[in-house]
């Protein structure tokens, strides 16, 4: 019979010291270029940060080159003063303006269909002079027409009565009569223009 080992066969001890050092190897290398590219990107921070602070350092000395306001001087505020006068002055004039345009669209939007004018004055309230003891003089307003039967001016007057611009809205005349071959009656009513910011 033939004889057999039945032992494990010996593994070489140099290859056994081989394995255990390439690992440990391996690892330094891994640190090592760990800790390079973190030395990197701090000097790389490090230089931005430094970069920063001469920008920061360069615009606070242009800042403090710049010299103070100078504080400003009396004509300024005359100047103030008189744009405020006329400002006021302005505000005075176009608050007491009638808006004539307004009042003429709201006389044609409650005029009844049957009613026609033939003449129409208006005019303005006067200021008050500067005497504080003379009024305002108020404005006039007078419409004359003709229409087909005195129900209809009777609906013109009720319907003028709320114009908010008219006030103590009256019968002039009111007169049957001919026009053109037919029976009309003719008219004139009167009425006072509102001062403008007059509260009824």
């Amino acid at each position: 019979m033939r004889a057999v080992n039945l032992l494990p066969a010996k593994k070489d001890t140099r290859d056994a010291r081989r394995q255990p050092n390439v690992v440990a190897l391996g690892g330094v290398v891994a640190a090592v270029a760990v800790t390079a590219l973190m030395a990197m990107w701090f000097l790389n921070v490090s230089g931005a940060v430094t970069e920063r602070q001469s920008e920061v350092d360069t615009l606070r000395a242009e800042l403090s080159a710049i010299p103070a306001p100078k504080p400003r001087d009396a004509g300024g505020d005359a100047l103030a003063t008189e744009k405020s006068g006329r400002l006021a002055a302005l505000s005075a004039a176009l608050g007491g303006r009638v808006a004539w345009d307004r009042l003429f669209r709201e006389i044609s939007l409650v005029t009844p269909d049957d009613v026609w004018f033939t003449s129409l004055q208006a005019s303005a309230p006067a200021a008050a002079a500067a005497d504080a003891s003379a009024p305002a003089t108020p404005g006039a307003f007078s419409i004359a027409g003709r229409t087909y039967s005195h129900d209809a001016v009777a609906r013109l007057l009720s319907r003028l009565s709320i114009v908010p611009h008219l006030d103590d809205v009256k019968l002039e005349k009111s007169i049957l009569g001919k026009a053109d071959g037919r029976t009309v009656v003719e008219f004139t009513i009167s009425a006072v223009v509102r001062s403008p910011g007059a509260t009824s």
